[in-house]
């Protein structure tokens, strides 16, 4: 895919979207990153429904702590992996009081060295709370990265450096929100919604089904 190309996508889903964010609820920099830890694997929907009942008795580091695993459980358990999410977060929260004064640090280091933490939440944290650029790329973003041609990988790592480094500069800031997005309403895994797409005449899934 050639520049010209990229530029035209990205112009369409910012005008489509121009203001695009996480779908997940929060108020503060610490529920973002609780609610980004516990969206690994489970969907944005069942992590706000779980998270609206547990920030109304517990949104900071401290409260969260308090809880403890067996408390924290009470709220999450309707989410994946909440057995291992419960003891990674009681973790984070007690690292965060002591090492970082109760704030949510605006480093990847520090970030990856959470318990819970990783690559890909990491990178969501630096963008959507400390607006850093950087590309978080889940099932979605892999899948509309290779399928249209934006920028085709092996791997996410592979993917996300790609992204970064081909996607033009003034659409990198909100690029993660827009690919993620388009992925989860339009770009579908099993079946995508071509003919609904904003961008199918730009993309290489759609000229390579024609041809």
């Amino acid at each position: 895919m050639n520049k010209q190309k990229r530029q035209e996508i990205f112009v369409r889903l910012r005008d489509a979207n121009p203001n695009p964010t996480t779908e997940l609820q929060f108020n503060n920099n610490f529920e973002l990153l609780i609610s980004v830890i516990l969206s690994a694997q489970a969907t944005d929907v069942s992590v706000n429904k779980a998270t609206k009942q547990l920030y109304k008795v517990a949104n900071t580091p401290e409260k969260i702590a308090a809880l403890g695993v067996k408390g924290l459980k009470k709220y999450i358990r309707t989410i994946g992996l909440f057995n291992t999410k419960a003891e990674n977060i009681i973790k984070t929260c007690k690292i965060l009081v002591e090492a970082h004064n109760s704030e949510v640090p605006d480093t990847r280091e520090a970030l990856e060295a959470l318990p819970g933490v990783g690559r890909k939440t990491a990178n969501v944290v630096l963008n959507t709370a400390f607006r850093q650029i950087a590309m978080a790329v889940d099932t979605h973003i892999f899948r509309v990265s290779n399928r249209t041609g934006i920028a085709p990988g092996k791997n996410v790592v592979e993917v996300e450096k790609r992204l970064l480094r081909l996607i033009p500069e003034e659409f990198l800031l909100d690029a993660h929100h827009w690919l993620i997005l388009h992925g989860r309403y339009t770009c579908l895994a099993r079946k995508p919604r071509c003919g609904s797409c904003t961008i199918e005449d730009l993309c290489e899934f759609t000229k390579k089904t024609q041809d």
